[in-house]
C-alpha cells in the first residue's frame, strides 16, 4: 500500500475537521438538525481517516518499505515482525499517528454511543474532539510526517532497526496502554467543557463522564505499572521505579484523575464539589498534553524521551490555549457550579474524601516541582540542578504513608457524621490488630519508616476484612446464603464499592513490595568459568561461557548456578548481546544486557551480565537481591482486579 494515500488520508481528515466545527457553530447558531448531522458525519470521516493512515503506516513498518523516512529509522530486515509492529509508536511522527489513532477510535466510539443521548451537549462535545485531533493533524501534516519519503540520492537497502531497549514484549502493551490513558481523558474534557458551555450540571451526563474516566484511569494505571515492569526486567538496574521525568509525565494525570474519581463519589452522593471536579477535569487532561510536551521538546533528559524537536514550542502553546479557554469558562459559570450543600462533620465520610483529595493533590505538586525544577533553575540561573530519586523519596513517601492511612480510615467513617458510638464500634479491631502488629514487627527488628508502612497496610487489610465480613454475614443473616454465593452477591449488588476495596487491597501489596526496596543487596565481581562468589547466604558458580549468533544480535551466555547450603537452587543465564554486530560501522554496534530473574514471593534474584573479556574468557556480573518486589505486581493484578469489577456493567432485569 503507497505511503501516498496515508498522506492523503491526512490531508482530508484535516480538511474534514475544519468542516465539522463549522458546520458545529453553525447549528449552534441556526438549530438545523441536517446540519448537525453533517457535521456528526464530517467528525467520523475523520476519525475514519486516520485510522486508514494508521493502517497503512503499520503496513509499510510490515513490509520494511524503506522508501519511507520513518520506516528506515525505526526498522531493518532483521527486525522480528512483532517489533516491526510496535515500531509504529517507537518514533516521534509515528507515536503522534498513533495519538491520533486511538483519538480517532475513542470519538467514534463517543459519537455513536451518543448517538441518541445526551444531544443538547454533543455539539460541543464534538468542537472539542475535533479541535483536538486538528492539533494533532497539524503536526503530522506539516511538522513530523510519517510518511516522509526518505532523504537519500541512493535506494535505501536496510533500515538502522529498533533500538534494542525497546525489542521487548512489555513494549509491545506498555505504550498502547498509557495512551488510552492519555488519549481518552479528552472525553471527560470535552464533556465538562460542553456542560460548561450549555450550563447544564445534571447528573445525567456525570455518569458517562465517570465511566469514561475510570476506565481510561485503569488504562492509565496498567500503563504505569507495566513501565515499571518494563524497567525492571529491561533497563537493567534492579529498580521498577526511578521518578524519571517522563515517568512523572504519566504519574502527575494518574494522581490528578485518582483524585477526581474519589470526589466524583461526593458530587453523586451529596451533590458536593461540582467546582473541584470540573477544575480536576481540566487539571487531568492539560497534564496529559503537558506530559506529550515534556517527552517531545527536548529539555528532559531520559531513557523514554524524543529527541528535542520543534514540536515543544507547539505543544506549550497547546497546552496554554486549554488552561486559558477552560478556566475562562469555568470561571464565567462558576455560579452554576457553587453547591449549596456543606460538609457537617469533620470525622463524615466525605470529609475523608476530602482529605484523601488534598493529599493526592499534595503529592502531585511535590511531583510538579521536583520534575521541572532543573528546567527553571537552568532558565533562571544558566545552570541546571539536578533533582534525583532521594529527593522524590524523601518527599513522597511520607506523604504516601498519609495516602496509606486514609485508605484505612475512609471506608470505617459514616456519610454526614460519624457518631462517637460508631466511631468505637468500626476502629476497635482494626486499631487493635495493628497495635498488635506494631509490637510484633517492633521485635522482628523494622524501625523508622519501614516499621510505619507495614502496620498501617496491617490496619488498612484490617479495615477492608472488617468491611468484607459485614457485609457478608449480613447476607447470610437476611437470606440464608453460602459464605461464596453471599460474597459474589455482595459484589454484584455494590461493584463499585467493593471494587474499590479491592483496588486498596492492591494499593497495600504494592506497599509491601515497595518497602522491601529497604532491604535490596547488590554486588559487582568478576568470574571465570568454575569460579564463584557469595551474597546474602547464595553462592553463585559460573558454569560455562558461551557465545550464539542469532539473526539481529550476537550473544555470550553466562550459565550461572545458583546454590544454598551446597544444594543446587537454580540456573540463571543473563547475556551480554551486540546487536547489528554484522554491521561495517564500529558505531551502530548497540551493546546490551538481557538480565535473567529468579522470582519469588519472597524475593528476586536479579543478575546482570556487565561485560566481557574474551581474551582472559572472565564475564563480569552484578548481582542483586531485591526482597518483596513481587508483592508489587501482584498487588498490580488485584488492583486492576478491582478496577475492572468496579467498571463491570450491571445487568438489568427486564420486566
Amino acid at each position: 500500500m503507497t505511503p501516498v494515500i496515508g498522506g492523503l488520508a491526512l490531508n482530508l481528515a484535516l480538511g474534514f475537521t475544519v468542516i465539522s466545527i463549522c458546520l458545529n457553530i453553525y447549528y449552534l447558531l441556526n438549530e438545523d438538525g441536517r446540519i448537525f448531522l453533517s457535521a456528526q458525519r464530517s467528525a467520523l470521516a475523520v476519525s475514519l481517516l486516520s485510522i486508514f493512515s494508521t493502517f497503512v503506516l503499520a503496513q509499510c513498518l510490515l513490509a520494511s518499505n524503506f522508501d519511507v523516512d520513518y520506516v528506515a529509522h525505526y526498522t531493518s530486515l532483521e527486525t522480528p515482525t512483532i517489533y516491526k509492529l510496535t515500531a509504529l509508536w517507537a518514533g516521534q511522527s509515528g507515536s503522534l499517528l498513533f495519538w491520533l489513532f486511538v483519538l480517532s477510535v475513542f470519538s467514534v466510539v463517543t459519537i455513536l454511543q451518543n448517538n441518541r443521548s445526551h444531544l443538547p451537549l454533543m455539539p460541543y462535545v464534538i468542537i472539542v474532539l475535533m479541535v483536538v485531533q486538528g492539533f494533532f493533524l497539524i503536526l503530522v501534516n506539516f511538522v513530523a510526517n510519517p510518511f516522509a519519503p526518505t532523504d537519500a540520492d541512493f535506494v535505501v537497502q536496510n533500515g538502522l532497526g529498533l533500538n534494542p531497549l525497546l525489542q521487548n514484549a512489555t513494549m509491545a502493551i506498555h505504550p498502547p496502554m498509557l495512551y488510552l490513558g492519555y488519549v481518552g481523558f479528552t472525553v471527560p474534557f470535552a464533556f465538562s467543557i460542553a456542560a460548561m458551555a450549555k450550563k447544564d450540571m445534571n447528573a445525567l451526563w456525570m455518569r458517562t463522564v465517570r465511566l469514561w474516566t475510570l476506565f481510561v484511569w485503569l488504562m492509565l494505571s496498567i500503563g504505569i505499572m507495566l513501565g515499571g515492569w518494563w524497567a525492571y526486567q529491561e533497563l537493567g538496574w534492579g529498580g521498577y521505579w526511578a521518578w524519571d521525568p517522563v515517568e512523572n509525565a504519566s504519574f502527575m494525570p494518574w494522581l490528578t484523575g485518582t483524585a477526581l474519581l474519589h470526589s466524583f463519589m461526593i458530587q453523586e452522593k451529596k451533590n458536593m464539589l461540582k467546582m473541584w471536579n470540573m477544575t480536576l477535569i481540566i487539571l487531568t487532561f492539560t497534564l496529559c498534553i503537558f506530559g506529550t510536551f515534556l517527552t517531545r521538546s527536548g529539555i528532559m533528559s531520559s531513557v523514554h524521551s524524543f529527541t528535542a524537536s520543534s514540536l515543544g514550542p507547539m505543544f506549550l502553546g497547546f497546552v496554554f490555549f486549554i488552561l486559558i479557554i477552560s478556566f475562562w469558562l469555568l470561571f464565567i459559570r462558576r455560579p452554576f457550579l457553587v453547591s449549596k450543600k456543606k460538609i457537617e462533620s469533620f470525622s463524615s465520610r466525605e470529609s475523608g474524601f476530602l482529605f484523601n483529595n488534598v493529599v493526592f493533590v499534595t503529592l502531585f505538586f511535590s511531583v510538579f516541582w521536583g520534575t521541572l525544577f532543573p528546567v527553571i533553575s537552568e532558565a533562571i540561573r544558566g545552570t541546571k540542578i539536578t533533582v534525583g530519586a532521594p529527593f522524590f523519596n524523601q518527599i513522597n513517601t511520607p506523604i504516601g504513608l498519609i495516602l496509606l492511612l486514609l485508605t484505612g480510615v475512609g471506608p470505617l467513617l459514616v456519610w454526614k457524621r460519624t457518631s462517637k458510638e460508631s466511631f468505637i464500634r468500626n476502629f476497635t479491631i482494626p486499631i487493635l490488630i495493628s497495635l498488635l502488629a506494631l509490637m510484633c514487627f517492633s521485635i522482628i527488628g523494622f524501625r523508622g519508616n519501614v516499621l510505619i508502612s507495614f502496620t498501617l497496610s496491617t490496619f488498612v487489610l484490617a479495615t477492608i476484612i472488617r468491611e468484607f465480613y459485614r457485609g457478608i454475614k449480613a447476607r447470610i443473616n437476611n437470606h440464608s446464603e453460602s459464605f461464596l454465593s453471599a460474597f459474589l452477591k455482595l459484589l454484584q449488588k455494590n461493584r463499585s464499592r467493593y471494587g474499590g476495596y479491592f483496588v486498596h487491597v492492591g494499593i497495600v501489596f504494592m506497599f509491601i513490595g515497595f518497602t522491601g526496596h529497604a532491604f535490596d543487596q547488590e554486588k559487582e565481581f568478576g568470574l571465570k568459568t568454575g569460579e564463584s562468589e557469595h551474597l546474602k547466604g547464595y553462592k553463585f558458580v559460573l558454569n560455562d561461557l558461551r557465545e550464539e549468533e542469532r539473526p539481529n544480535h550476537y550473544a555470550w551466555i553466562a550459565d550461572l548456578q545458583v546454590k544454598k547450603d551446597d544444594q543446587d537452587l537454580m540456573m540463571l543465564h543473563p547475556e551480554k548481546r551486540i546487536y547489528f554486530h554484522n554491521s561495517p560501522n564500529p558505531d551502530r554496534r548497540q551493546p546490551h544486557s538481557e538480565l535473567d530473574i529468579h522470582s519469588s514471593m519472597k524475593e528476586d534474584i536479579y543478575s546482570i551480565f556487565n561485560s566481557v573479556d574474551i581474551e582472559n574468557n572472565v564475564a563480569y556480573l552484578k548481582i542483586m537481591i531485591n526482597p518483596l518486589v513481587n508483592w508489587v505486581w501482584f498487588g498490580g493484578f488485584i488492583f486492576v482486579f478491582g478496577t475492572v469489577i468496579a467498571l463491570w456493567p450491571t445487568v438489568r432485569k427486564r420486566s
